[in-house]
């Protein structure tokens, strides 16, 4: 059964991360997507390492599901075919830098000209005005303009350190693809499109103010700076074991309780420090290292053991390689095993999200580098004579015979 987005067509000019997984997201609820790369060698993350059979992994992971074309738009009869795909569009999205798709004949006004009620998506890192709108982006220079990687180190004196993951360009891929789906609501309702903006800084800023912001929030009292007391509570909620690592969150009473009873220390529960939820953050650090040594007097299976006993909130720490291994992923299903006809037998998650009267279909692997040129531009109303001519002279490619 199509998924929910079935019968809406997007657009799809970006490249690297955090476009190509909102798309790709877009793709996987049903959308039909057609991403448009340049015939020399398309989204950069085709180059990367980590390949096989011709594909990189960060290109199959992040582009699966979606038509490929190749057009080069700095040529006419490229940007022209680009504006004609259009036509047929719900939704466009790019994440050039700001300006740049004004520059080459794809800014909001040229492709509301050809589809007046398309949802014209734009993606930026620093955001749209100001004097860093401009400025090149990549995921740590997020991280650091935020205040992440101040949050990461645990307190305002500490080093600040990265989250070891492109949270940013990520968190940013999710934000734009909910608010494409919201402006499509709202142009069911209204007949209207809109221009969905989306910039890293300010998404990560957003993600970050729900939990971490809380001393900053009332004006007139903000926090005074981080003492580093913070800094010393370097174990948090991730604690070795005899043979090991696990997360444990006792935060409640009754969990405190709990995790009093099976690491066999009545005692904390008479001692004042720990005697409410204020106290026990208050005193956090010396809550934290009598955690860590008891924990680390046995192995991660018997405290799952122990502490699951006395209902105690608890995880273990799982390597990469032990994560899609673990019997509660797979009872979710959220990994999935597909062979691809070139690079392969290949491991990925499906889209999270589950709908249960539009269940989408089974993704469709990554496509490659023109695949689906010529099939594009004929539905777009191109004969053959002319899509071979535009072949020819390299405004565009078809490698659906050759491989990748």
């Amino acid at each position: 059964m199509p998924g929910p987005l079935h019968g809406f067509r997007v657009i799809d000019l970006t490249t690297m991360i955090s476009g190509p997984l909102a798309t790709m997201t877009l793709a996987d609820q049903g959308a039909e997507v057609i991403k448009i790369e340049h015939p020399d060698g398309g989204d950069h993350s085709r180059q990367v390492t980590g390949r096989r059979g011709g594909f990189s992994a960060s290109y199959l992971n992040n582009n699966r599901g979606k038509k490929t074309v190749t057009l080069n738009l700095k040529h006419p009869r490229g940007l022209e075919a680009a504006l004609r795909l259009c036509e047929g569009a719900d939704v466009f999205v790019q994440n050039f830098r700001p300006g740049v798709a004004e520059r080459i004949g794809l800014g909001e006004a040229a492709v509301r000209a050809v589809r007046p009620d398309i949802i014209y998506t734009s993606i930026a890192g620093f955001g749209f005005e100001g004097d860093w709108a401009r400025k090149p982006v990549y995921d740590p220079l997020i991280q650091a303009l935020s205040g992440l990687a101040s949050v990461q180190g645990g307190a305002d004196v500490a080093r600040p350190r990265l989250v070891r993951t492109i949270l940013p360009d990520k968190l940013t891929a999710i934000q734009t693809a909910q608010a494409i789906t919201a402006a499509l609501l709202a142009r069911a309702r209204t007949g209207e499109g809109s221009h969905v903006r989306v910039s890293m800084l300010d998404t990560v800023l957003a993600f970050l103010w729900s939990s971490d912001m809380a001393g900053h929030t009332f004006v007139g009292a903000e926090a005074p700076p981080d003492t580093g007391a913070e800094a010393q509570s370097f174990v948090e909620l991730i604690y070795q074991t005899a043979d090991g690592w696990m997360a444990v969150s006792a935060h409640t009473d009754s969990t405190w309780k709990g995790l009093a009873a099976a690491v066999g220390r009545p005692d904390w529960l008479d001692d004042p420090r720990f005697a409410t939820v204020a106290a026990r953050e208050e005193n956090k650090p010396a809550r934290l290292e009598l955690t860590q040594a008891a924990l680390r007097t046995d192995s991660t299976d018997n405290w799952m053991q122990r502490l699951s006993a006395h209902d105690v909130p608890c995880a273990p720490v799982l390597t990469r390689d032990q994560v899609y291994r673990h019997p509660q992923v797979q009872a979710n299903g959220i990994v999935i095993e597909q062979d691809h006809p070139q690079a392969g037998p290949i491991r990925q998650t499906r889209t999270p999200a589950r709908f249960s009267s539009t269940p989408p279909e089974a993704p469709q692997p990554a496509r490659r580098l023109g695949e689906d040129t010529r099939a594009v531009l004929a539905q777009a109303g191109y004969d053959d004579a002319a899509i071979d001519e535009m072949i020819a002279e390299g405004i565009a490619t078809d490698t659906q015979e050759s491989p990748a």
